[in-house]
């Protein structure tokens, strides 16, 4: 007779407090297995460092892995709230191709009704982005900039073959730059999104062909 077993883990990892706290006091039911909301820490080798550590872990074995948070949008007509769902995180190391974005996209509509959703490349950068840098990453092709997604999907995806993606939300855009994340609406918008997008990720890891462990 086969043991039965769970289902598999999803790690959901952000870098910030602010982001962290968004997601622990958002709706945390229909989780479909065992979830880790991760605190990496601010850059992409503190990403690094704390994915590798987390995936040692053996009860996160075939866990999947999302990167969540704020990032910047590079291109001209994006707003504060609004998603970035990419198809694909890249860094000067290389290019993960993401998993299941139309699912997410689906999901984070139905969740976020009134919220536009952005597809494309996320781009990883090692600072935070200003100014005139924008419209240089913009002509790369990537809609948005982070600091962290690239990293953590690298991290993830050299340790084992698993699913990946990246889901972000705009604080700050060309014609709508902050100074400081939380202080002024755009942030606080963004704050607001962010609690609110856990049930599409739930939905996300069902709907994945993952192993059982």
């Amino acid at each position: 007779m086969t043991p039965q077993t769970g289902p598999s883990p999803l790690l959901i990892a952000c870098a910030l407090g602010i982001e962290h706290l968004a997601l622990r006091t958002g709706d945390r039911g229909g989780a479909g297995g065992p979830v880790t909301v991760l605190r990496t820490g601010m850059g992409p080798r503190a990403a690094e460092r704390s994915v590798d550590r987390v995936l040692a872990d053996p009860a996160l074995d075939g866990a999947a892995v999302l990167a969540t948070g704020f990032c910047a949008g590079l291109a001209p007509g994006m707003h504060p709230g609004d998603l970035v769902v990419a198809e694909e995180t890249r860094d000067p190391r290389g290019t993960v191709a993401c998993v299941g974005t139309d699912r997410l996209v689906k999901e984070l509509a139905r969740a976020l009704p009134r919220r536009t959703v952005h597809t494309g490349p996320l781009t990883g950068s090692d600072h935070v982005v200003r100014g005139p840098e924008r419209a240089d990453l913009l002509a790369t092709g990537a809609i948005a900039v982070d600091m962290e997604s690239a990293a953590t999907l690298l991290s993830a995806v050299r340790t084992a073959a698993r699913p990946v993606a990246a889901v972000r939300v705009v604080v700050d855009a060309p014609e709508h730059e902050l100074v400081r994340i939380g202080t002024v609406r755009g942030g606080i918008s963004a704050f607001r999104v962010l609690r609110s997008v856990l049930p599409a990720f739930f939905e996300w890891h069902r709907s994945l062909p993952l192993p059982r462990r």
